[in-house]
């Protein structure tokens, strides 16, 4: 039984940078070795395959969760701890955030970001109390983490909210912050919210 449960978003293909799919391999394996349970997003391919390959290599826990539309297309994973086939991305995301204890980002495109971002959301709108992560490989994430400052600069996102991500370049690190980390207010109190 996994000590935890980490929530992994990442890419269906594995960059053009092989430091990428090393990285990604690593910390799967590291995971794996901590007694933490992955939950990703069931496939087979790119940085997604990677990480549930090595994690299963070293003994680890790996449960995927699958759009009956994406497992039927054969980007399905078949060496699982588990695979879950839902009927939508929603309850694929929304299984996701029950099995999980924390959320952690590895290098992706669209569909990474607008996972990881919706489980930040969640943790500002108090649906959920748990971490939101980025591992930062190689300075991957660092355009976007700029962005969020400048956010932070312009009045759009509170400091709290972006000093409460956790940022680390290995699983080490990232696992250590996870152990520290506390869960923010609420973004919206009743009294602060529009119309109330």
């Amino acid at each position: 039984m996994p000590s935890m449960r980490l929530a992994i978003f990442t890419g269906s293909s594995p960059g053009h940078d092989p430091r990428y799919a090393e990285a990604a391999a690593n910390f799967a394996a590291d995971l794996a070795a901590r007694s933490v349970g992955i939950v990703y997003g069931g496939g087979r391919v790119g940085l997604m395959g990677v990480v549930a390959d090595h994690a299963l290599a070293a003994g680890g826990e790996v449960i995927g969760v699958i759009p009956h539309s994406l497992q039927s297309a054969e980007v399905g994973h078949a060496g699982l701890t588990q695979l879950h086939v839902v009927e939508t991305m929603h309850q694929r995301k929304q299984l996701m955030a029950d099995l999980a204890d924390g959320f952690v980002a590895l290098p992706g495109g669209v569909g990474t970001l607008e996972e990881v971002f919706e489980a930040w959301t969640w943790l500002q709108l108090g649906i959920h109390a748990k971490p939101v992560a980025f591992l930062n490989i190689g300075g991957f994430w660092d355009h976007l983490l700029a962005g969020l400052d400048g956010m932070v600069d312009a009045g759009f996102v509170k400091e709290e909210f972006r000093s409460n991500l956790v940022v680390a370049g290995t699983a080490e690190e990232l696992l250590a912050a996870l152990d520290r980390w506390r869960a923010p207010d609420r973004k919206w109190r009743a009294a602060e919210v529009p119309g109330t």
